[in-house]
């Protein structure tokens, strides 16, 4: 069908072309007569793509460059949207009435309008929904005497929608359910619907989580046939395995994890060679020697792309048989890795290095509080007793720890040399009771014993990268390109009331510009505000096969090759590193042909399924935070200026929690305008203005976890 399209769409490009009738067109292609009907609803589609169009003659042309662009519709709860277009900065505006029934996410045709711009956007209207993004939505149900409807969770999904009293089946009054659509909405009437199970009661405990994996479409349970294969595997190392690998069983080898990790994928040791310089060696799983290419596993986790943590639970890639049984390098277990071994100066610059497939036993498994209390990360005078436990029972390793805390500092003023980007962004941490339900929220503390590995990590991925790099080896590298120029512009606006400003010509800018900034701000106010916008600012890294250097961490080279279990990327570069030792380098251009087209499409993929994992794990965080807000209502807290609006300023607290402050409740009787360049509100009475970074005082007014929005009145 492709080809057919393409043929009809190559013959109305050529430069001899005249518009011409269905009948003329056929003939000058060639078609057969009993091919004839199919030719015309070949030409049918492509005009409902808005790809050709035809006069009042019935006579066809292509549609000129530009007149109908293809994008996808970003719905606003309020009722209007924006369509995105690939490729393009500006997104198109699209008021109430003309999105034609297009709901949050389709694919559409947009016609731009003669009507200048809405605040900055050219605006259009849709002409046609090519693709319909759902056809399953999570909601609340509530039912009448004889049929009920769903209240997407999703506000921005565009429709309410009407269920007939034959396809409530089971659920009841605020009963969260998953509903197939039935009928599309149209003329200004809801979409129908068709209960096809119900979650639970919205307030029962872990429905709000198992709203998100349904909501997402996550695979949350494995096939069968991928649990048989995980469970086939034995849980312990053969012999027959241990040839021609490096041992280094006898090797003093940690895990360095937080106490709850299950799924060990990385450990590390640190020697002082007698040339004064540090033997770094980061040995990381090798889950490719089990999960194999084209096998069940191999092909689930490429559709998983990665594990999602959602605070109290995992969707792991890979069944708990692997990513907390063989491929888990445990205590006291051996286990199959492939070693990283690097030599490294003074300086933090790596000399030498080795990879090798390996054997270990790692000699204990640490948690960064156990790492933190042995080399007194606090500078304590005083420890409690479970420390002073720690600290006792660790005392042989101590040396070890503090070399690898030594060489961590090296390596980290070596990264800030180079201009690397040290947001110091704090992550939140939510504490569940028993049932699930948020009862604090906090940030979450890390210390220079998170660094340590940080630091082992990156400087292997390094490595790693730069030598298939110089290979030419089929890879996948973790790319993070230089900032658009327009976004520095805008950047450098919000600095400039700050008395900072990013240095450089637009078109070279350098991350020591940034990190300069970074520097300046350490310990003052406007820290973390400054943090985020810089944050802001920069592209999102994503996974390719063409290496293109990593901005936000200085490096030229740089790939994810120390989580195998957790993201499939690491696992193909695991898959390549292995085949490459096998073959002691000696690799033939055909399979370097067949895995560079692997490579891409596995960046690809990875890259779509890392996004919705980022989505799911950030309103997972969310839904908790408003949970946790519920009952905090009317309670007064100090908090600062995150952002600002056209509706308002989002404030942010102590505690991360972030909540909206409505035009309504900033002031009674009092107008606020609002000056998109600075981004400030300014009082049209007091002439109070409220830029980014402000601290303000505010009231909690209401929070709602099923929206995950947390509101909030200035004190």
């Amino acid at each position: 069908m492709e080809d057919k399209e393409k043929l009809i769409l190559d013959f109305l490009s050529e430069k001899e072309y005249v518009p011409m009738k269905a009948q003329e067109i056929a003939f000058m292609l060639g078609v057969p007569k009993n091919e004839y009907s199919r030719f015309m609803q070949v030409l049918s589609w492509l005009e409902k793509d808005y790809k050709i169009q035809k006069n009042r003659k019935q006579r066809y042309s292509l549609v000129e460059d530009g007149k109908y662009l293809t994008g996808i519709f970003q719905g606003n709860e309020k009722g209007f949207g924006f369509v995105k277009i690939e490729g393009q900065d500006e997104e198109i505006y699209i008021s109430r009435n003309n999105t034609n029934s297009a709901l949050n996410e389709d694919t559409v045709v947009v016609e731009l309008l003669d009507t200048g711009s809405k605040e900055g956007h050219k605006e259009g209207r849709i002409l046609a929904i090519t693709d319909r993004k759902r056809d399953t939505v999570v909601g609340i149900f509530t039912k009448n005497k004889d049929y009920g409807f769903v209240v997407p969770d999703d506000r921005r999904f565009g429709t309410d929608i009407y269920i007939s009293k034959k396809n409530i089946g089971e659920a009841r009054n605020n009963s969260k359910v998953v509903v197939k659509i039935l009928k599309y909405p149209e003329g200004g009437k809801n979409a129908e619907g068709k209960i096809t199970e119900v979650l639970g009661n919205v307030n029962e405990a872990g429905v709000d989580m198992l709203s998100l994996i349904r909501d997402y479409n996550l695979p949350y349970e494995f096939p069968i046939n991928v649990i048989k294969e995980a469970k086939a595997i034995k849980d312990e190392v053969k012999e027959e395995e241990i040839k021609n690998r490096l041992d280094l069983r006898n090797e003093e080898i940690f895990t360095i994890d937080g106490e709850d990790a299950k799924d060990l994928d990385d450990a590390v040791q640190v020697k002082k060679l007698e040339n004064g310089n540090y033997e770094l060696g980061v040995h990381i799983a090798d889950v490719s020697h089990y999960v194999k290419e084209k096998s069940y596993l191999d092909k689930e986790a490429y559709i998983r792309g990665t594990s999602i943590y959602m605070l109290d639970r995992v969707i792991p890639m890979l069944p708990k048989e692997l990513s907390n049984g063989i491929c888990s390098l445990n205590q006291g277990k051996d286990r199959l890795a492939l070693s990283c071994i690097m030599e490294i100066n003074n300086k933090g610059e790596v000399i030498s290095s080795d990879i090798r497939k390996s054997v270990i036993n790692v000699t204990k498994r640490m948690s960064y509080n156990e790492v933190k209390a042995i080399l007194n990360l606090d500078e304590k005078d005083e420890f409690t007793i479970e420390e002073q436990k720690i600290r006792l029972e660790n005392k042989k390793y101590e040396d070890h720890f503090k070399r690898m805390e030594e060489l961590a500092r090296i390596l980290k003023v070596r990264r800030e040399k180079d201009g690397s980007l040290n947001l110091d962004i704090p992550e939140t941490k939510i504490i569940l009771d028993e049932y699930g339900y948020a009862i604090d929220v906090k940030k979450y503390e890390l210390s220079f014993a998170n660094e340590i590995i940080e630091q082992f990590m990156l400087t292997a991925n390094e490595t790693i990268a730069e030598r298939f790099y110089w290979l030419e080896a089929p890879f996948i590298y973790r790319v993070h390109e230089v900032p658009d120029e327009d976004k520095i512009d805008e950047l450098n606006k919000f600095l400039y009331s700050f008395g900072y400003k990013i240095k450089g010509q637009k078109d070279e800018i350098k991350q020591k510009a940034f990190a300069q900034i970074l520097d300046d701000i350490k310990g003052k106010e406007e820290e973390r505000v400054v943090s985020t916008l810089i944050l802001r600012t920069l592209k999102v890294a994503r996974y390719e096969a063409q290496n293109k250097g990593h901005f936000g961490i200085a490096s030229k080279y740089y790939c994810h090759f120390t989580s195998p279990i957790r993201r499939y990327p690491d696992l193909f570069i695991h898959r390549i590193i292995s085949y490459y030792l096998d073959k002691n380098y000696n690799v033939s251009d055909l399979f370097k042909e067949e895995y560079n087209s692997k490579a891409v499409q596995s960046s690809e993929q990875s890259s779509e399924r890392e996004k919705i994992a980022q989505k799911v794990e950030r309103d997972s965080v969310d839904i908790k935070k408003a949970e946790y807000m519920q009952d905090k209502i009317g309670e007064e807290y100090d908090g600062i200026v995150s952002s600002i609006t056209s509706f308002g300023m989002f404030v942010e607290l102590e505690n991360t929690v972030e909540g909206l402050v409505r035009f309504e409740d900033m002031g009674e009787n009092e107008y606020f305008v609002y000056d998109e360049e600075r981004k400030t509100l300014t009082g049209d009475v007091t002439l109070r203005s409220f830029h980014i970074g402000d601290k303000v005082k505010i009231r909690v007014k209401k929070a709602n976890k099923i929206l995950r929005q947390v509101d909030f009145e200035l004190i």
